[in-house]
């Protein structure tokens, strides 16, 4: 096998056992294939119906949109549609992200495991006494290693054995002096993986797909994050001569997916569950023949699928989605990509070549893609253990089902409520604001015009008895529609939980007058994001983390990055990243001030916490244990080389006579018969005092001072 410098290369070399350019025998081979897979995407499309329609309910509301259900009548002037819908959506989206988000870094952390497996325990030092001969030993004799740089300590097997008597030596150090500091082999390579999966999730630009997800969890009730999956991304480069030379680099790639190109298994009810999930691609010809430069596409079949001409039939819902009034031909391709498991006799039909674990099974992980009848790439999953590339997310957990519930659906009914009592007071105003007139013609001279405007007269014919012109006032009853309007959008707070005054609305009365008052109003809005927070932490970002993890674990030749580590999903700890946690840890560092209480404090956590909670990247403002001493010992050298300043000297204190000093002036320099005079210095007498220096008497009470 030739070596392979890309860990894509690595990952489909050893993993995945596709399918090169073949002929027409191969094709009509692969025609059973493709038929299960059509077989089952019209099944997940069939069983998604019911789910398609809310999500359409959903959408209209949101936009302001009247269905197809909803007709008027003649008498109906007012289709006016309130969109309290689209305020509820943004505020929560708003929400998540701010929670999401309110660190510097992606909401995903990675920690060492309590007892870390195949790691060493902590190595504690004193650098004063590591000589270069231990830190040779340690490094290899690499003049520029350090202490903290784990991967050199690890180059053949488990810490422990590369140590040896150089581990003794470290331990020596602890306890003979009070700078002897700890070295985590376990911190240090979480720390890495951490740095590691956070520079890729920038790379892949995943804020930006997390939050495309979480508006659409929040609108449908269910956010898609796809990943993460090798992707090639292609840097900008220019040479010497301004030739252009880009830069290729294989990176994980994390995007969003839109929940309506999503059909998993009808059959389950979380992605755990879930046995295949089925994406539908909507390309143009440029991207469907762009597929050729990514891995194992066969050119052959791409070309033969474009050939065909484009097949792309929108659905039903699509012409709601993009306010068509009439669907018409789509020059573009439908592309399925299919993750999931096919059986033994399907993949020996296919003449997949299937690894000796897929065997035993009876059935095998698959990657597939479809396009007009061909099957553009045929791989089996290349990840391992294997798993389906897909992350959903509820908005509210609906446990009989694989999609969740939104905020939009939660508010329907109030939102048809406010639609048509605004509807009622609109038609009724305009009714009640215009008189009825009623006109008796056998009473006014005949030919005249019958309109009515201020000044207008009408000429009576004479004699004729009564009264010629009527006018008729109806009710006004807007106040009787707008109370239930108003009713219908508190209902519409109590069952999305997001009430009004938590995105800007005014007129909060009662409790809500005050500071305190509205910080507890706040507080308990807060509960229903808290609640979604931790499904995003339990369904999308813990699941990314260990996907992540086991990318770089995989595919990752760095060793530093190996080791037993847990993945810890950061979101609902991001609601603590306030002013609230920063004086709680500052409190608590005054509080174990004392020295019988600081060893027992990790003063280097609180301080990365501390810098977490106030927005900063603990990396940068932080120096690690070792980097820590380094920085004592240069400021205390500079400290010493500082001039000393001599402290002032103290003027003497008279007192009485004695043995050590028979002068009586506390200790100073003045000789006897060279006492200061008054107003000098050095003269501590006053009027009327003693010859000892003593202040005078105080004066008789009643009389002022001399």
């Amino acid at each position: 096998m030739a070596i392979l410098d890309r860990p894509e290369d690595i990952m489909l070399e050893q993993n995945a056992l596709g399918l090169e350019d073949g002929d027409a025998e191969e094709n009509a081979a692969l025609g059973g294939l493709v038929g299960w897979i059509e077989g089952r995407y019209n099944r997940s499309s069939d069983a998604r119906q019911s789910d398609e329609d809310r999500w359409l309910t959903a959408y209209r509301n949101y936009r302001g949109l009247y269905g197809p259900d909803v007709q008027f009548t003649e008498e109906e002037k007012s289709q006016a549609f309130i969109k309290i819908t689209k305020t509820k959506v943004l505020a929560a989206y708003a929400q998540i992200v701010d929670v999401l988000f309110a660190g510097s870094k992606f909401p995903i952390g990675i920690e060492p495991s309590y007892k870390p497996l195949g790691v060493s325990g902590p190595l504690h030092f004193d650098p004063k006494e590591v000589t270069q001969d231990t830190i040779n030993e340690l490094t290899g004799g690499e003049p520029t290693a350090t202490i903290a740089r784990p991967e050199l300590l690890k180059q053949t097997g488990p810490y422990e054995e590369q140590l040896g008597p150089v581990e003794d030596k470290l331990r020596d150090g602890a306890g003979k002096t009070p700078t002897a500091l700890t070295f985590e082999p376990a911190k240090e390579a979480a720390r890495k993986m951490e740095r590691t999966i956070h520079d890729q999730l920038e790379e892949s630009q995943a804020n930006k797909h997390l939050r495309s997800t979480a508006f659409e969890m929040s609108l449908f009730g269910t956010g898609i994050l796809k990943g993460p999956f090798a992707l090639e991304k292609e840097y900008p480069n220019w040479d010497d001569e301004g030739k252009y030379d880009p830069v290729f680099k294989t990176i994980p790639k994390v995007e969003g997916v839109s929940i309506w190109n999503f059909y998993p298994d009808p059959d389950a009810r979380n992605m755990t569950e879930a046995e295949y999930v089925i994406e539908r691609h909507r390309l143009s010809r440029s991207q469907v023949r762009a597929l050729k430069k990514r891995p194992f596409f066969r050119d052959e079949a791409i070309e033969e699928a474009i050939d065909l001409g484009p097949n792309y039939n929108p659905h039903y819902w699509e012409d709601a989605l993009e306010d068509n009034d009439a669907s018409g031909k789509i020059e573009r391709y439908e592309v399925l990509e299919y993750w999931g498991v096919i059986d033994e006799e399907t993949a020996e039909e296919a003449e997949l070549d299937l690894p000796e674990d897929a065997l035993d099974s009876g059935e095998i992980q698959i990657n597939a893609w479809l396009c007009n009848g061909q099957v553009l790439r045929l791989v089996v999953n290349p990840f391992t253990p294997n798993r389906i590339p897909y992350h959903a997310v509820p908005y509210e957990l609906n446990p009989y089902s694989f999609f969740g519930i939104g905020l939009a659906e939660n508010m329907e009914d109030t939102q048809d409520i406010m639609n048509g009592f605004m509807r009622l007071a609109v038609d009724n105003a305009a009714l009640s604001s215009n008189l009825l007139i009623e006109i008796d013609e056998t009473n006014l001279v005949p030919g005249q015009d019958m309109s009515v405007y201020p000044g207008k007269v009408f000429r009576r014919q004479a004699g004729a008895p009564g009264q010629a012109i009527f006018g008729t006032k109806f009710p006004n009853v807007t106040g009787e529609c707008l109370q239930v309007f108003d009713k219908a959008r508190q209902l519409a707070d109590e069952a999305t939980g997001m009430p009004s005054f938590a995105h800007g609305s005014t007129g909060v009365m009662g409790v809500g007058r005050t500071a305190s008052g509205m910080s507890m109003l706040m507080g308990a809005a807060a509960q229903n994001i808290k609640a979604v927070v931790r499904n995003i932490d339990d369904y999308l970002l813990s699941p990314l983390g260990k996907s992540l993890f086991s990318f770089n674990m995989q595919f990752n030749f760095d060793k530093a990055i190996k080791g037993d580590l847990d993945i810890v999903a950061k979101g609902t700890e991001s609601l603590m990243r306030n002013e609230v946690r920063s004086q709680r840890l500052l409190q608590f560092m005054q509080m174990t001030a004392q020295p019988t209480m600081a060893p027992f404090v990790k003063y280097d956590y609180i301080l990365r916490e501390l810098a977490a909670s106030m927005d900063l990247d603990e990396d940068k403002v932080l120096n690690d244990p070792r980097e820590a001493a380094i920085q004592a010992e240069m400021m205390a050298a500079v400290a010493a080389m500082m001039p000393q300043e001599q402290a002032p000297q103290q003027p003497p204190q008279g007192g009485a006579p004695s043995a050590e000093d028979p002068t009586g002036n506390g200790g100073g320099n003045i000789a006897p018969g060279n006492a200061p005079q008054p107003g000098a210095e050095g003269f501590t007498g006053g009027g009327g005092g003693d010859n000892g220096g003593n202040p005078p008497p105080a004066p008789p009470q009643g009389q002022p001072p001399q």
